[in-house]
């Protein structure tokens, strides 16, 4: 074995970096996340939105993630729902009126997309769509869709073209590589719709341009669900029957009988 050279530079050290999404109010859920990310020691978090509405919680996930998350990213509902009207339905101005002006103020505030290197891999994060957070893209989904996950645009900016590229919004959690690119989606903490347990993603390699070994980890966090409902239900908030039903089944409210 030939000796390291003591003149040599130290390579930078593996990091990782915890990807989080669609708290939705739901701080039961977001609390054992933490939990879990903090057990395994990672203080790096990254957050792709939608932190509020649907949910009881939002003023206090707001706080949460504030606190707790290197980055936040602006997701639909953060975009969205500060600026309702007082003639707007009844559940979104509840929402909206849950959350501090202050936090109404951060949550427009956000950037809508995060770069980063990790292990020779660019990697970029935002909410649904390189297009705005608005423009949502599915699990199944076109060639073409794919595609323009990829590209520059006036929401991602310029510079070099990422190779990875995770995202949230559809509640739903996947991987996918196609000719070299992989794209994943994180799932969702406080409403996931594939199962009813929360999920995140674990990014792990070394930062910098060098290539070096590289991870994408998915995780499930069981939580105390029906302490969730309770919330919802102890605050009166609007469409709690059908938030309700998610929590437990996964069925989107639409699909629900």
């Amino acid at each position: 074995m030939t000796p390291a050279d003591p003149a040599a530079p130290a390579s930078p050290a593996p990091t990782r970096i915890a990807v989080v999404s669609d708290v939705h109010g739901n701080v039961t859920a977001l609390a054992a996340v933490l939990a879990d990310i903090e057990r395994r020691g990672i203080d790096r978090i990254v957050n792709l939105g939608d932190t509020v509405g649907k949910g009881p919680r939002g003023e206090a996930a707001v706080r949460l993630c504030r606190r707790a998350c290197e980055v936040n990213v602006r997701g639909n509902w953060d975009d969205f729902l500060p600026g309702q009207p007082d003639d707007a339905p009844e559940e979104l101005r509840w929402w909206r009126d849950e959350l501090s002006p202050e936090s109404r103020a951060w949550l427009v505030s956000l950037p809508l997309s995060h770069d980063l290197e990790l292990s020779g891999r660019r990697i970029r994060l935002f909410h649904a769509s390189a297009t705005s957070p608005h423009v949502r893209v599915h699990a199944h989904h076109t060639p073409e869709q794919f595609a323009g996950m990829f590209v520059n645009t006036e929401m991602t900016g310029d510079g070099p073209e990422p190779d990875v590229v995770g995202y949230a919004d559809i509640h739903d959690a996947y991987l996918e590589t196609v000719d070299g690119r992989t794209l994943f989606n994180v799932g969702s903490v406080g409403n996931p719709l594939d199962e009813p347990t929360p999920s995140y993603v674990v990014l792990e390699g070394t930062p910098g341009p060098a290539p070096a070994p590289f991870e994408i980890r998915f995780v499930r966090v069981p939580y105390d669900v029906e302490a969730e409902i309770a919330v919802a239900h102890e605050l009166r908030m609007p469409t709690r029957e059908v938030w309700a039903v998610e929590l437990r089944t996964a069925v989107y409210r639409s699909r629900q009988p």
